[in-house]
């Protein structure tokens, strides 16, 4: 009896030999001497044969089909509906995906079923760009409406690339519909918040140009009534006059500031006392806080540093913050309405300026949102102010927050970088 080692060298000797002719080679196991090694002998005999009934063009013709078979795979999982069309543009070939979403039979489909799908108003517009395409024979793309198998029209994005031969003929059209109903639902919002902000916008160039103006008005009707009496008081119309030329200069760096703003020119900063600026805020804010009756104090810290930054936008900044803290506290009847503005250094080099106010307050809620542009607690407000605001300071590299006080009320604060 042969040995197992002698049985591995005459196997391994039989399969060198097999390989390298591809001719089987018959031993002379027996079922006694392999045991169960006798599989063994059946591989060796002819390792390359297919399976009783199967000849090469049976496996080619299964490999194709597995080829297909997994091709189709591929194309149903795609995110999108694929689709392909003869030389001639007549669609031949849908994804399982896109029959799905229209609700259509491949025999519905080919050809120009699919067309059936297509929103009226878009079908002829569709097929006036898809002749286009085959007329130049190069790719080419459009947007049209789809409808679902539950009736629901979406968006499509419409793509289309030739297939070409060595000729350069086109031998088939290739196609992928991808669903934009989500992009051209926020496209529309968003047009309608351009137009929503263009309106607010507007309506509060107006407000800060008619504010001076208006002041102007006053103070020239009151020049002129001192001016018609008797034995006019000049010292009086001298301030009246005073008043006015500060309107005046005010109006027209309201424009400025607003042309700055919104201007495509490079943002120039250039070094800035923070306490003046809120000084002058102070000045030209008097007749607003005494007819609110508001009590303000001013806490501006000596020796504060210069900051880097555009004058008559920080004081747009304070202006808007002053406003929105005196309108904060018109429903207050309880308490006195105490407003402070308060200057100070900030940690990191930083300059900070807050206003405190001693009215409704502010839900915590509010917080993060109350910067979002249109969004307003105050009854008729436009909810642009906070939003500009903002946007100002984080220009000047700064940061723009509230908290709220102990007591009754809010603190706006912003911080920006000292020159």
């Amino acid at each position: 009896m042969r040995t197992t080692t002698q049985i591995a060298d005459e196997s391994s000797a039989a399969l060198r030999c097999t390989r390298s002719s591809r001719e089987p080679r018959e031993g002379d196991w027996n079922r006694q001497e392999v045991g169960k090694a006798q599989e063994w002998e059946v591989i060796l005999k002819n390792p390359w044969n297919d399976p009783p009934g199967v000849d090469a063009s049976d496996r080619a013709e299964q490999a194709r089909h597995a080829n297909e078979r997994n091709l189709k795979l591929v194309i149903d999982a795609l995110p999108a509906l694929v689709w392909a069309a003869r030389p001639d543009g007549s669609a031949e070939f849908f994804s399982q995906r896109y029959l799905d979403f229209i609700g259509l039979s491949a025999e519905r489909a080919v050809d120009s079923g699919w067309m059936a799908a297509v929103h009226p108003d878009d079908s002829s517009a569709l097929a006036d760009c898809w002749a286009g395409v085959l007329a130049s024979a190069t790719a080419g793309e459009a947007e049209a409406r789809v409808r679902r198998y539950d009736g629901e029209y979406r968006w499509f994005l419409f793509r289309v690339n030739p297939l070409r031969d060595e000729a350069g003929v086109i031998v088939k059209w290739y196609g992928v519909s991808t669903d934009i109903e989500d992009r051209k639902r926020a496209q529309t919002e968003l047009e309608h918040a351009y137009d929503r902000s263009f309106s607010a916008l507007t309506a509060s160039i107006a407000h800060e140009v008619n504010q001076p103006l208006s002041g102007i008005i006053t103070n020239a009707g009151t020049c002129l009534r001192m001016l018609d009496a008797p034995s006019p008081n000049l010292d009086a119309v001298r301030e009246v006059m005073r008043r006015l030329v500060r309107d005046s200069r005010r109006a027209g760096e309201v424009i400025q500031g607003l042309r700055a703003l919104f201007s495509s020119r490079e943002f120039a900063p250039e070094p800035l006392d923070l306490n003046e600026a809120a000084r002058e805020v102070i000045a030209l804010s008097s007749n607003d806080l005494q007819r609110n009756r508001v009590i303000l104090q001013s806490e501006l810290a000596d020796a504060l540093p210069l900051v880097k930054g555009d004058r008559i936008q920080l004081q747009q900044v304070i202006v808007n913050l002053l406003r929105n803290a005196i309108d904060a506290m018109a429903g207050v009847h309880v308490r006195p309405r105490q407003l402070l503005i308060k200057t100070a250094k900030d940690a990191e080099d930083r300059v900070r300026l807050s206003i405190r106010d001693s009215g409704v307050g502010l839900s915590t809620q509010n917080f993060d949102s109350i910067f979002e542009a249109f969004h307003t607690t105050k009854r008729g407000g436009m909810g642009i102010g906070l939003f500009v605001s903002r946007s100002i300071i984080e220009r000047h590299r700064g940061r723009l927050w509230v908290t709220a006080n102990d007591g009754p009320g809010a603190t706006f604060s912003f911080s920006i970088p000292r020159e």
